[in-house]
């Protein structure tokens, strides 16, 4: 009779479930039997365990042969589990000594020849084991680099679980040629890029090349929405950007990311799970410390934005934007099911997705690009001399964005088309990207020096009955405001993004509070009609 334990874990979104995996051998028939809530690929290890324990050279027990996950009320999926319960098996039939497995976690899949391969997640499953404790994991070599981003921690990265017996057994530790297994898979990787704005693209290209290639002087013309982006990024707000082809929608959508501060370390690390978990962290890139860009096709699904499929939950675009960029390009032509499911997390910050295998909980804290024609064919106008469109068709075009969803967007900028003197004009180039950018970044500072005793750190992220109660723009400021709120022209949750606004275009001028030309820009962006205020925002000092 032999028995061994050690651990991995289980992950249930991007929170993780320290496992124990325990191996008995008793006398009886031989037979391999996995307990504990397993799914259907976890299941399968047992021919995996088996053929790779083998092909290392070990040999594999002829008894009874019962493996648990504990505690058995949590599910468990994936291949990840495969390194420790193959360790298991061998502490259980002495190869390796039980006592030295009791305290270290694995996490790996084995392939048939004793490979070890990455598997997704490996960040968020090793800061699990060091808020339960564990000071020693062992991960495959190629994902070793994520892993040690947690402090704290000693990693192992094996290419074998023949290297790995000889680490334990302190044997010679055998050659492996590296394993190039663990690419991302390159239909994930180009949906959402670590600061990029390519979106087919495999690779993310840091924020230096980025720079390089989306460049905000690219942009002719634009003056109101080049400010609303602008504040947009100073205070993370929601923009609406509606126009006919070609005006430049997309150009600055793709050079937002651009001009937004890098992440936080604590920041960083909250993205990165997102991403392992999601399989699309950069090869040579463990951490991702530049705000992510996510633009989604118009034929995707609600679950492909908010996240689900069959068993536990997967991360979906919002989760994957987290802290960065979700841009929808034709946003009309999304499903309305799809649109009105980010409703939630657009006022919430995460996403809460029940499944019959379990409830699941991403973060989705990310600033949303909606970009729209004015009609179908595009070329309606106020006098609408060049549109083909009916009005009924106008009017059901633009009624698939709805009511409340559009209520949740902060600003909304009527993008005009350019004209041939802006588009041909020489020596007239727009502010560069590290102009608008230095100017963010300094609104960011005042901003996170104001909210430094609450949990928020944007103007975006502060609800608005605290705005009200706690701090107030200069007297009398509110008053057209809160007219239009009177006249029906404006909800409540309006009345607090034009405050919100107000305040992030007071930091980007240097002013201590907003004064009255500050909330009525603010006005002015939030409902796309032009009171006669000038869009640039200078500092005052």
């Amino acid at each position: 009779m032999g028995f061994a334990r050690t651990c991995s874990v289980a992950l249930v979104g991007v929170e993780g479930v320290v496992v124990e995996v325990q191996a008995d051998l008793e006398p009886g028939v031989a037979a391999f039997t996995l307990v504990g809530l397993p799914d259907k690929s976890l299941t399968e290890s047992r021919d995996r365990v088996r053929a790779a324990v083998v092909n290392s050279g070990g040999e594999w027990p002829q008894k009874k042969l019962t493996v648990g996950l504990s505690p058995a009320s949590v599910p468990k999926s994936g291949s990840g589990f495969d390194l420790a319960v193959a360790s298991a098996v061998l502490g259980a039939s002495e190869r390796i000594d039980p006592r030295v497995l009791a305290d270290i976690v694995m996490i790996g899949e084995l392939g048939l020849d004793g490979r070890v391969r990455p598997v997704r997640g490996v960040l968020p499953a090793v800061l699990a084991a060091a808020d339960a404790g564990y000071e020693q994991v062992v991960v495959p070599e190629s994902t070793a680099a994520e892993a040690s981003l947690v402090p704290g921690i000693s990693v192992l990265g094996v290419r074998s679980l023949r290297q790995l017996i000889a680490v334990l057994t302190d044997e010679p530790v055998p050659h492996e040629e590296p394993d190039q297994a663990g690419r991302p898979d390159p239909m994930l990787a180009g949906l959402c890029l670590p600061g990029a704005g390519l979106g087919g693209a495999l690779s993310a290209l840091g924020t230096a090349a980025h720079d390089q290639a989306h460049d905000f002087a690219d942009v002719v013309g634009q003056q109101s929405a080049r400010t609303a982006v602008e504040v947009a990024a100073a205070g993370g707000h929601h923009v609406f950007l509606q126009g006919p082809p070609g005006a430049g929608k997309t150009m600055l959508a793709e050079r937002l990311p651009s001009i937004l501060p890098p992440l936080p370390r604590a920041q960083s690390l909250e993205v990165t799970a997102i991403h392992s978990v999601a399989g699309i962290l950069p090869p040579g890139k463990p951490l991702v410390d530049v705000p992510p860009y996510c633009a989604p096709h118009h034929s995707s699904t609600m679950q492909s934005l908010v996240g689900g499929g069959q068993g536990i939950a997967r991360p979906g675009a919002v989760s994957l934007s987290h802290r960065g960029v979700l841009f929808l390009d034709e946003a009309p032509e999304f499903s309305g099911q799809a649109l009105d499911a980010l409703r939630q997390p657009l006022e919430s910050g995460h996403v809460v997705i029940a499944r019959s295998a379990g409830v699941v909980r991403f973060p989705a804290r990310f600033m949303m690009v909606l970009a729209a024609n004015p009609c179908p064919c595009g070329r309606f106008s106020e006098t609408g001399d060049t549109c083909d469109c009916s009005p009924s068709a106008i009017r059901r075009y633009q009624a698939r964005l709805s009511g409340p969803l559009l209520d949740r967007v902060d600003l909304r900028v009527q993008v005009e088309r350019v004209t041939r003197a802006e588009l041909t004009a020489v020596g007239t180039r727009g502010e560069t990207t590290r102009t608008v950018a230095d100017r963010v970044h300094a609104a960011r500072e005042r901003a996170a020096l104001r909210l430094r005793e609450t949990p928020w750190r944007t103007n975006g992220e502060v609800p608005g009955h605290v705005l009200r109660t706690r701090w107030h723009p200069e007297p009398g400021s509110m008053a057209e405001p809160e007219r239009c709120l009177e006249r029906n022209l404006l909800t409540a949750r309006g009345l607090d993004r034009v405050l919100r606004l107000a305040w992030t275009i007071a930091d980007l001028a240097g002013r201590g509070r907003p004064d009255k030309t500050d909330v009525d820009l603010a006005l002015q962006l939030r409902t796309g009609i032009s009171r006669g205020v000038p869009l640039a925002i200078g500092a005052t000092g």
